[in-house]
This record gives structure tokens, C-alpha cells and sequence, in this order.
């Protein structure tokens, strides 16, 4: 598979790759200054990123998917709402958004405030007109066999019959939105990748992957970070093109994808 890696500004280095090139981004923004990296605040503003989706437009191909996984800093009592504005924006840019789904942290940090545990984060799935691709993560039903009872209700509040009523269930089905990871090193056995502050679970990058694009498609992660989403798209036989400004994760990103293209997947992903 092929790999280009550029260590640089992603608003600028985002000008190399030609219009409607890209099938599928995986990314994680640095949001709302949440986090210091190599001791320095990344200079992340909201107009920084207003450039950064329009350029993620008019690379990514028609069909072509974003998955934005993205949470809200709490400053002074009240949560920013940062990541409502970006998946406005985002639509204004012109993409459409085809879901908004949550990633469920089964292990967050403690956190003790005047307010419940946080453990999630959004992942907002945006098209450029219609996916091409969706592979579904399928998982195991209740009761396989039995018939299905369910009903729906009208507008004028009568019940009827619901698709496939009185038919037998099926054993599988497609996985539900909110999908549940570890965080931390319970999520993979690659201790490189603990060198940046806030490492994608690979599984969940593992699973977008598979979900919206094919083998030999090109994935990007403009904020490449320690490099999950290009291990795990070479590992899942796509082509990766990843930016990161920081030169010390860039490295490790580097040496991780590298690793992965000798490395069989199963090694890799945990369940």
C-alpha cells in the first residue's frame, strides 16, 4: 500500500493533495486547546478550522466520507459547544451529515464535578453527497429465531404492524451508533503510541475504516497524531496519506506505520 506522510501545518500541507482525491478521512482536531502537546498549546481556533473543512471538501471525493471524532472543553461551568459549530460548519462547507455517532469511553478518568461522569465523545459522519461505501459492523441479537413483534406508531397515534412483523429474527444485525472502547493501554498492546497524550483506540479507527471505504481506497488523518489511523489503514490494505505538525509525533507515527506493514492485523486489534 502506499503511504505519504508530510510533517507540517495541515492547512497548508492539504494544498498538495489535488480536488477530489481522498475516499475517506479519519481525524481527531486538537479541540478547544484541550490538551498541551510537547508542552505547547496548539494554536487552534475556530477560524483555523473553517479553512481546514473546506479544504477536507474539496479533497475528499464525490461519495467520500469524514469521520470527525471531536468533544467540548468546560470552561468556567459551561461546556464550549465547540462541536456543534464545527458540524454546522461543516455543512455550510456542503457536506451532508449522513450520522452523529458517539463513542462511548468504557473506562474514562474519574472525574468529580457538579456534574455526571463524562465518557464520550462524538464521532460526526459527514458525506459529500451520498457514501459510496458502507461495509456494517454487524453484532449478535437477542433471541435469534424467535419472530419479531415490534410495532410503530402513526402521526394520528394508531398502531401498526412494524417492517418484518411476525418474521423470524435474524441472528445478526447492524451495530447500533454509540459504539463502546477502551481507552489507555487496555486497547492495545503498542506502548509507542502513549507518547502522544490522547492516542485513538485503533479499534475504532479499525472500525471506520472498514465501514466506509475499500481495500486500495485512500484514507487521510490531517492531525495524524501517533499514527493509529494509518497503521490501521494499511493494516486493512488501504492506501494513507497523514500531516502532523509536532516533529516528535510525527516520528513515532512514522515508525508505527512502518511496523504495520510487516504486521499481520489480528496482532494488532483487540476486542
Amino acid at each position: 500500500m502506499d503511504v505519504l506522510l508530510y510533517k507540517g501545518d495541515c492547512l497548508e500541507e492539504m494544498n498538495r493533495i489535488p480536488d477530489n482525491t481522498i475516499d475517506l478521512t479519519v481525524t481527531s482536531p486538537p479541540y478547544d486547546n484541550l490538551r498541551t502537546y510537547n508542552g505547547n498549546i496548539s494554536q487552534w481556533t475556530f477560524e483555523k478550522f473553517q479553512g481546514i473543512a473546506k479544504q477536507l471538501y474539496r479533497v475528499t471525493k464525490q461519495g467520500g466520507v469524514v469521520v470527525w471524532v471531536v468533544g467540548d472543553a468546560t470552561i468556567k461551568g459551561s461546556e464550549t459547544g465547540t462541536s456543534f459549530r464545527q458540524a454546522l460548519w461543516f455543512m455550510e462547507c456542503g457536506f451532508r451529515l449522513h450520522d452523529t455517532m458517539i463513542y462511548q469511553k468504557a473506562n474514562p478518568m474519574p472525574y468529580q464535578q457538579n456534574r455526571y461522569q463524562p465518557c464520550f465523545e462524538y464521532m460526526f459522519v459527514l458525506s459529500k453527497g451520498k457514501p459510496k461505501v458502507f461495509n456494517p459492523m454487524r453484532e449478535n441479537t437477542v433471541n435469534p429465531g424467535g419472530k419479531l413483534t415490534t410495532t410503530q406508531r402513526k402521526q394520528d397515534d394508531t398502531k401498526h404492524k412494524g417492517t418484518g412483523y411476525g418474521r423470524a429474527r435474524n441472528a445478526t444485525r447492524y451495530r447500533h451508533n454509540i459504539w463502546k472502547y477502551n481507552v489507555g493501554h487496555g486497547q492495545t498492546g503498542d506502548s509507542l503510541a502513549f507518547k502522544h497524550p490522547a492516542p485513538f483506540p485503533e479499534k475504532l479507527a479499525n472500525d471506520h475504516i472498514i465501514s466506509w471505504s475499500n481495500p486500495s481506497d485512500i484514507v487521510l488523518d490531517p492531525f495524524m497524531g501517533s499514527g493509529s489511523t494509518g497503521k490501521m489503514a494499511v493494516l486493512n490494505g488501504r492506501n494513507f496519506i497523514g500531516i502532523e505538525l509536532d516533529e516528535g509525533y510525527y516520528n513515532i507515527a512514522e515508525k508505527r506505520i512502518e511496523d504495520a506493514r510487516t504486521t499481520p492485523l489480528e496482532r494488532i486489534v483487540r476486542n
